[in-house]
Order: structure tokens, then sequence, then C-alpha cells
């Protein structure tokens, strides 16, 4: 059986929102079995949880953000929750200072490094898994993904962008989690965008806390 994992301890971090350009504090503590991934803004006087789910991504403009029925707002939670899935995390608590996680280094290694400090530990209850028992495939525009049934985990990623950058190398990757480490492979994977992306974040106040961007 496997068992579902949390923090041995809590554990915190200080950053700056990529797109508020807040300086935010991040606080990681060990969950119960069955809480999940749960999210707190200890800036608002309420400090409603934020259960992480599907149907909450509601805002996905060059980030991914948390949107409650009461208008709450999680955002750019992708490399943390990266993160949590490449360590087998099911059950923590996140505190944070602001609307947005902290930006880091701009991929999910600051946060492994931040859980694997606080060490991680197995808990009673078993871990629950999704199992894709047929073809699934949503389209929009010139985007689409696919799930197929297969035993174990797997993801193929394609990009295609018309740039000098993109078209010298393959825009395929395949990864096997069988054989292929996240930690080693997968975390150091940064967020990228072009200049015209910039200007949009800039024009529509995002990017705030952006400070390393070179021309391309």
């Amino acid at each position: 059986m496997i068992l579902q994992r949390t923090l041995k301890q809590a554990i915190s971090a200080t950053g700056v929102g990529l797109h508020s350009g807040e300086r935010v504090k991040l606080t990681l503590h060990p969950a119960a079995p069955d809480t999940g991934i749960v999210f707190r803004r200890t800036d608002l006087p309420a400090q409603d949880e934020v259960v992480v789910r599907p149907a909450l991504v509601n805002d996905t403009r060059l980030s991914s953000t948390l949107v409650t029925e009461t208008g709450v707002r999680v955002g750019t939670i992708e490399h943390l929750m990266s993160a949590f899935a490449g360590l087998g995390i099911d059950n923590v608590m996140v505190d944070v200072t602001g609307a947005e996680m902290p930006i880091m280094d701009g991929s999910s290694a600051p946060f492994i490094f931040l859980l694997q400090t606080a060490g991680i530990e197995e808990q009673s209850a078993a871990k629950k898994f999704i199992r894709v028992k047929q073809t699934i495939e949503v389209v929009e525009g010139d985007k689409w993904v696919k799930l197929v049934p297969h035993d174990g985990f797997s993801v193929q990623l394609s990009i295609e962008f018309n740039h000098p950058a993109f078209n010298r190398a393959p825009q395929m990757v395949s990864v096997d989690f069988a054989s292929h480490s996240y930690i080693e492979e997968i975390s150091r994977a940064r967020t990228f965008g072009f200049m015209h992306e910039v200007e949009y974040m800039r024009s529509h106040g995002l990017g705030r806390g952006g400070t390393s961007i070179t021309p391309s």
C-alpha cells in the first residue's frame, strides 16, 4: 500500500510575486491525512481556506490562479503545486501573506529545496490515485490535450513557436516518470516569455515582480 505524505515540520520563505510585485511570506505546514492542499490568505480578515480543486482555476493569464466563489484569489501556484506533485505530497496547509505565491527563480527547484528541508513523512492513510480508463481529448482553438490509459505516468509535450530559439531544437519531449527523475530533469525548468508578452503584462498591470527580462 502506498501511503499519503505530508511535511515533518513547518517551513517558511519570503519572495516577490511575479505579477503583483509584492513581497510575500509563504509558510508550509504539515496537515492531517485526507486534508489535501489548502491555501490560506493570512492577509485577509476571514483567512478563508482555499482547498485546491480543478474547478477553482479561473484565471490563467500567464499563470494559474485559484478563485473561490467569494472572490478570494491565490495566484501563480503552478511551480509550488508542481513541487508537491513531484515529491508526492498529498496534505499541506499553505499560508501566504498576499494574493500570489513568490516567484523565486521561476522554477519549482526552490520549492523542492524547501520541502526537502522541512522533511517528508508518510501517514497512516492510503494515497488516492486517478486512473484513466478511456481516452479523453479536449480541444480549445489550436491547443489540445489527450489522456490515454497507461500502466504508469508518462507525458509527451509539444510546443510550436515560430521563433529561432525554438527552431534550432526539437519542439517535443517525452517523459516517463518510471525512468526519469522529476528533481533532476523537470524541477529546474523555468518560466520563459517573449517581449510582446512582457508588453501585454505591463499594459494589464502584470509582471511587476519580473526583474531579469532579456529581449529575444
